[in-house]
């Protein structure tokens, strides 16, 4: 630990040079990373689509602050960061459109700055091609626009990251610090666990090398992002542990679980692999998966020979922590999970490539270069495919939902109202309804307490088509919908009775 330590701190002192002070904007190259920024961005807007309804779990962080239906439950695992982070729009606004081309903008934006903070510990075309690497992963374009915390908790990690590597090679800059605080709390603002793994190794390098300041910085971003949920937890929750415990317990029990399969799995494009069963996607959908850490790799022995160690080993390393809960402690998986792994790999891997496409006086090596091409450009098509299969899955689903709000509504069912059972949080997003449970991740209420509800306002059970609705439920007329049985609540109006 002591040898990789002193390494990391050889690299530091050893790294390219920041940029000098008064050299032009052009000069210094940040044009390329805003046009990889931008360029991310268009993407989006093409590719992903404005129209794009929302999904399951982006209704419950819109629904805390937006305007279109009551707050949904908010399960012990999640955090309110993404709900400040839409409030801006989605507190006067319920256009979908209006808050896709919002992010988009400030997805791009964040990778720019994100980007920016690297520039002097590698070269910019690094910086950009690592940036295009990260922005071109179908996983990226995705999610990019969608009101998720892991993209977040991955430019966090950039920012975070590549200030603490700024600060330790120069004492004297105080932006650093404050950036390192500022990529802390974004990511804990965002998750507070994850936040956690991928700062694990700064800790161990703040203790080893006993940089106080450094810690400081880290551990009061860490605190300002976590407050408010650890206060949260108190309030809401039964105290920290309980939430912690709770968390765990929705997510299957934290412990050893082999995940990498399910990771594998959803590389075709599951939002949500869970279970995660079925046969392993085409050898071609996965062959990125393998060859980046081989990369990876290969950019570090590149920076050993260089003696320019540290910003390659700190961001592998904080890669390495921020995927092992996903890889090997959960028993399911979803793809955005391991955007902050891939985000810092991406700069290490960027180096790599040039380091192979050229020999150490600059020469290009026109037959290496020449197959990078190749597989680059497979690559790409490879994620445009899967892109594109799941924007048209997801767009399907998510229309259904919107049917069934709209066959709801023309039923009587409208706000205020209330619609249980499954699928019934989305839904009612859609539908304007508030939402419950009596069982399952998101339990909040009790059958006595829907049935007390389904007496003052229009309430709906959601089954299976061909289900058999829950007892509370057994006499309530049933409609077929898309995907979905509606199993309508007697009007109040019509009960016999003190309402």
């Amino acid at each position: 630990m002591a040898h990789g330590t002193k390494a990391m701190l050889v690299g530091i002192r050893r790294g390219e040079p920041a940029p000098v002070p008064g050299t032009s904007w052009r000069t210094r190259g940040e044009w390329l990373l805003a046009a990889v920024a931008g360029a991310f961005t268009l993407a989006q807007l093409v590719l992903v689509r404005p129209g794009l309804g929302l999904g399951w779990d982006e209704t419950v962080y819109v629904s805390q602050v937006g305007t279109q239906a009551p707050a949904a439950f908010f399960s012990a695992p999640r955090a309110r960061g993404v709900s400040l982070l839409v409030a801006p729009i989605a507190s006067w606004s319920t256009s979908t459109e209006l808050l896709r081309v919002y992010l988009a903008l400030l997805s791009g934006l964040g990778l720019y700055l994100a980007l920016r903070v690297w520039r002097g510990l590698f070269p910019t075309r690094v910086l950009a091609v690592g940036g295009a690497l990260f922005a071109s992963l179908w996983i990226t374009l995705f999610y990019g626009p969608q009101a998720m915390p892991n993209y977040w908790v991955a430019v966090g990690a950039l920012v975070g990251i590549g200030c603490f590597l700024r600060a330790r090679a120069d004492r004297t800059d105080r932006a650093a610090l404050w950036g390192i605080a500022a990529g802390a709390a974004l990511m804990a603002w965002m998750r507070p666990t994850d936040a956690v793994w991928v700062t694990l190794p700064l800790l161990v390098l703040v203790v080893a090398a006993r940089r106080w300041r450094l810690g400081v910085a880290l551990l009061g971003g860490l605190v300002a992002g976590a407050a408010e949920w650890v206060i949260e937890a108190y309030v809401g929750y039964g105290g920290l542990g309980r939430r912690l415990s709770d968390a765990s317990d929705i997510q299957g029990g934290l412990g050893w679980n082999f995940a990498v399969d399910d990771q594998l799995r959803s590389l075709a494009g599951r939002a949500l692999c869970r279970p995660c069963a079925g046969a392993l996607p085409n050898p071609a959908v996965m062959a990125w998966w393998f060859v980046l850490p081989l990369l990876a790799a290969v950019g570090l022995v590149v920076a050993v020979r260089a003696r320019r160690t540290a910003p390659t080993l700190l961001p592998l390393a904080c890669a390495t922590t921020a995927a092992v809960p996903y890889l090997f402690m959960i028993g399911y998986a979803a793809p955005r999970f391991l955007q902050p792994a891939y985000a810092l790999l991406a700069i290490p891997v960027a180096d790599a490539l040039f380091r192979l496409v050229a020999t150490p006086g600059g020469r290009w090596r026109p037959a290496v270069a020449s197959l990078l091409a190749v597989g680059l450009a497979g690559h790409l098509a490879v994620q445009y495919a899967v892109l594109d299969r799941t924007v048209d899955r997801t767009t399907a689903d998510r229309r259904d939902w919107a049917r069934n709000a709209a066959e709801l509504h023309r039923l009587g069912v409208s706000p205020p109202c209330l619609l249980t059972g499954r699928e019934s949080i989305p839904v009612g997003y859609y539908t304007g309804c508030s939402s419950a449970a009596t069982g399952g991740p998101n339990a909040n209420s009790t059958p006595a307490d829907i049935l007390r509800t389904a007496r003052r306002q229009p309430t709906a059970t959601l089954t299976r088509p061909g289900a058999a609705p829950p007892s509370y439920a057994r006499d309530w007329e049933t409609h077929r919908s898309a995907g979905l049985d509606l199993h309508i609540a007697p009007a109040p109006d019509r009960r016999d009775g003190p309402g």
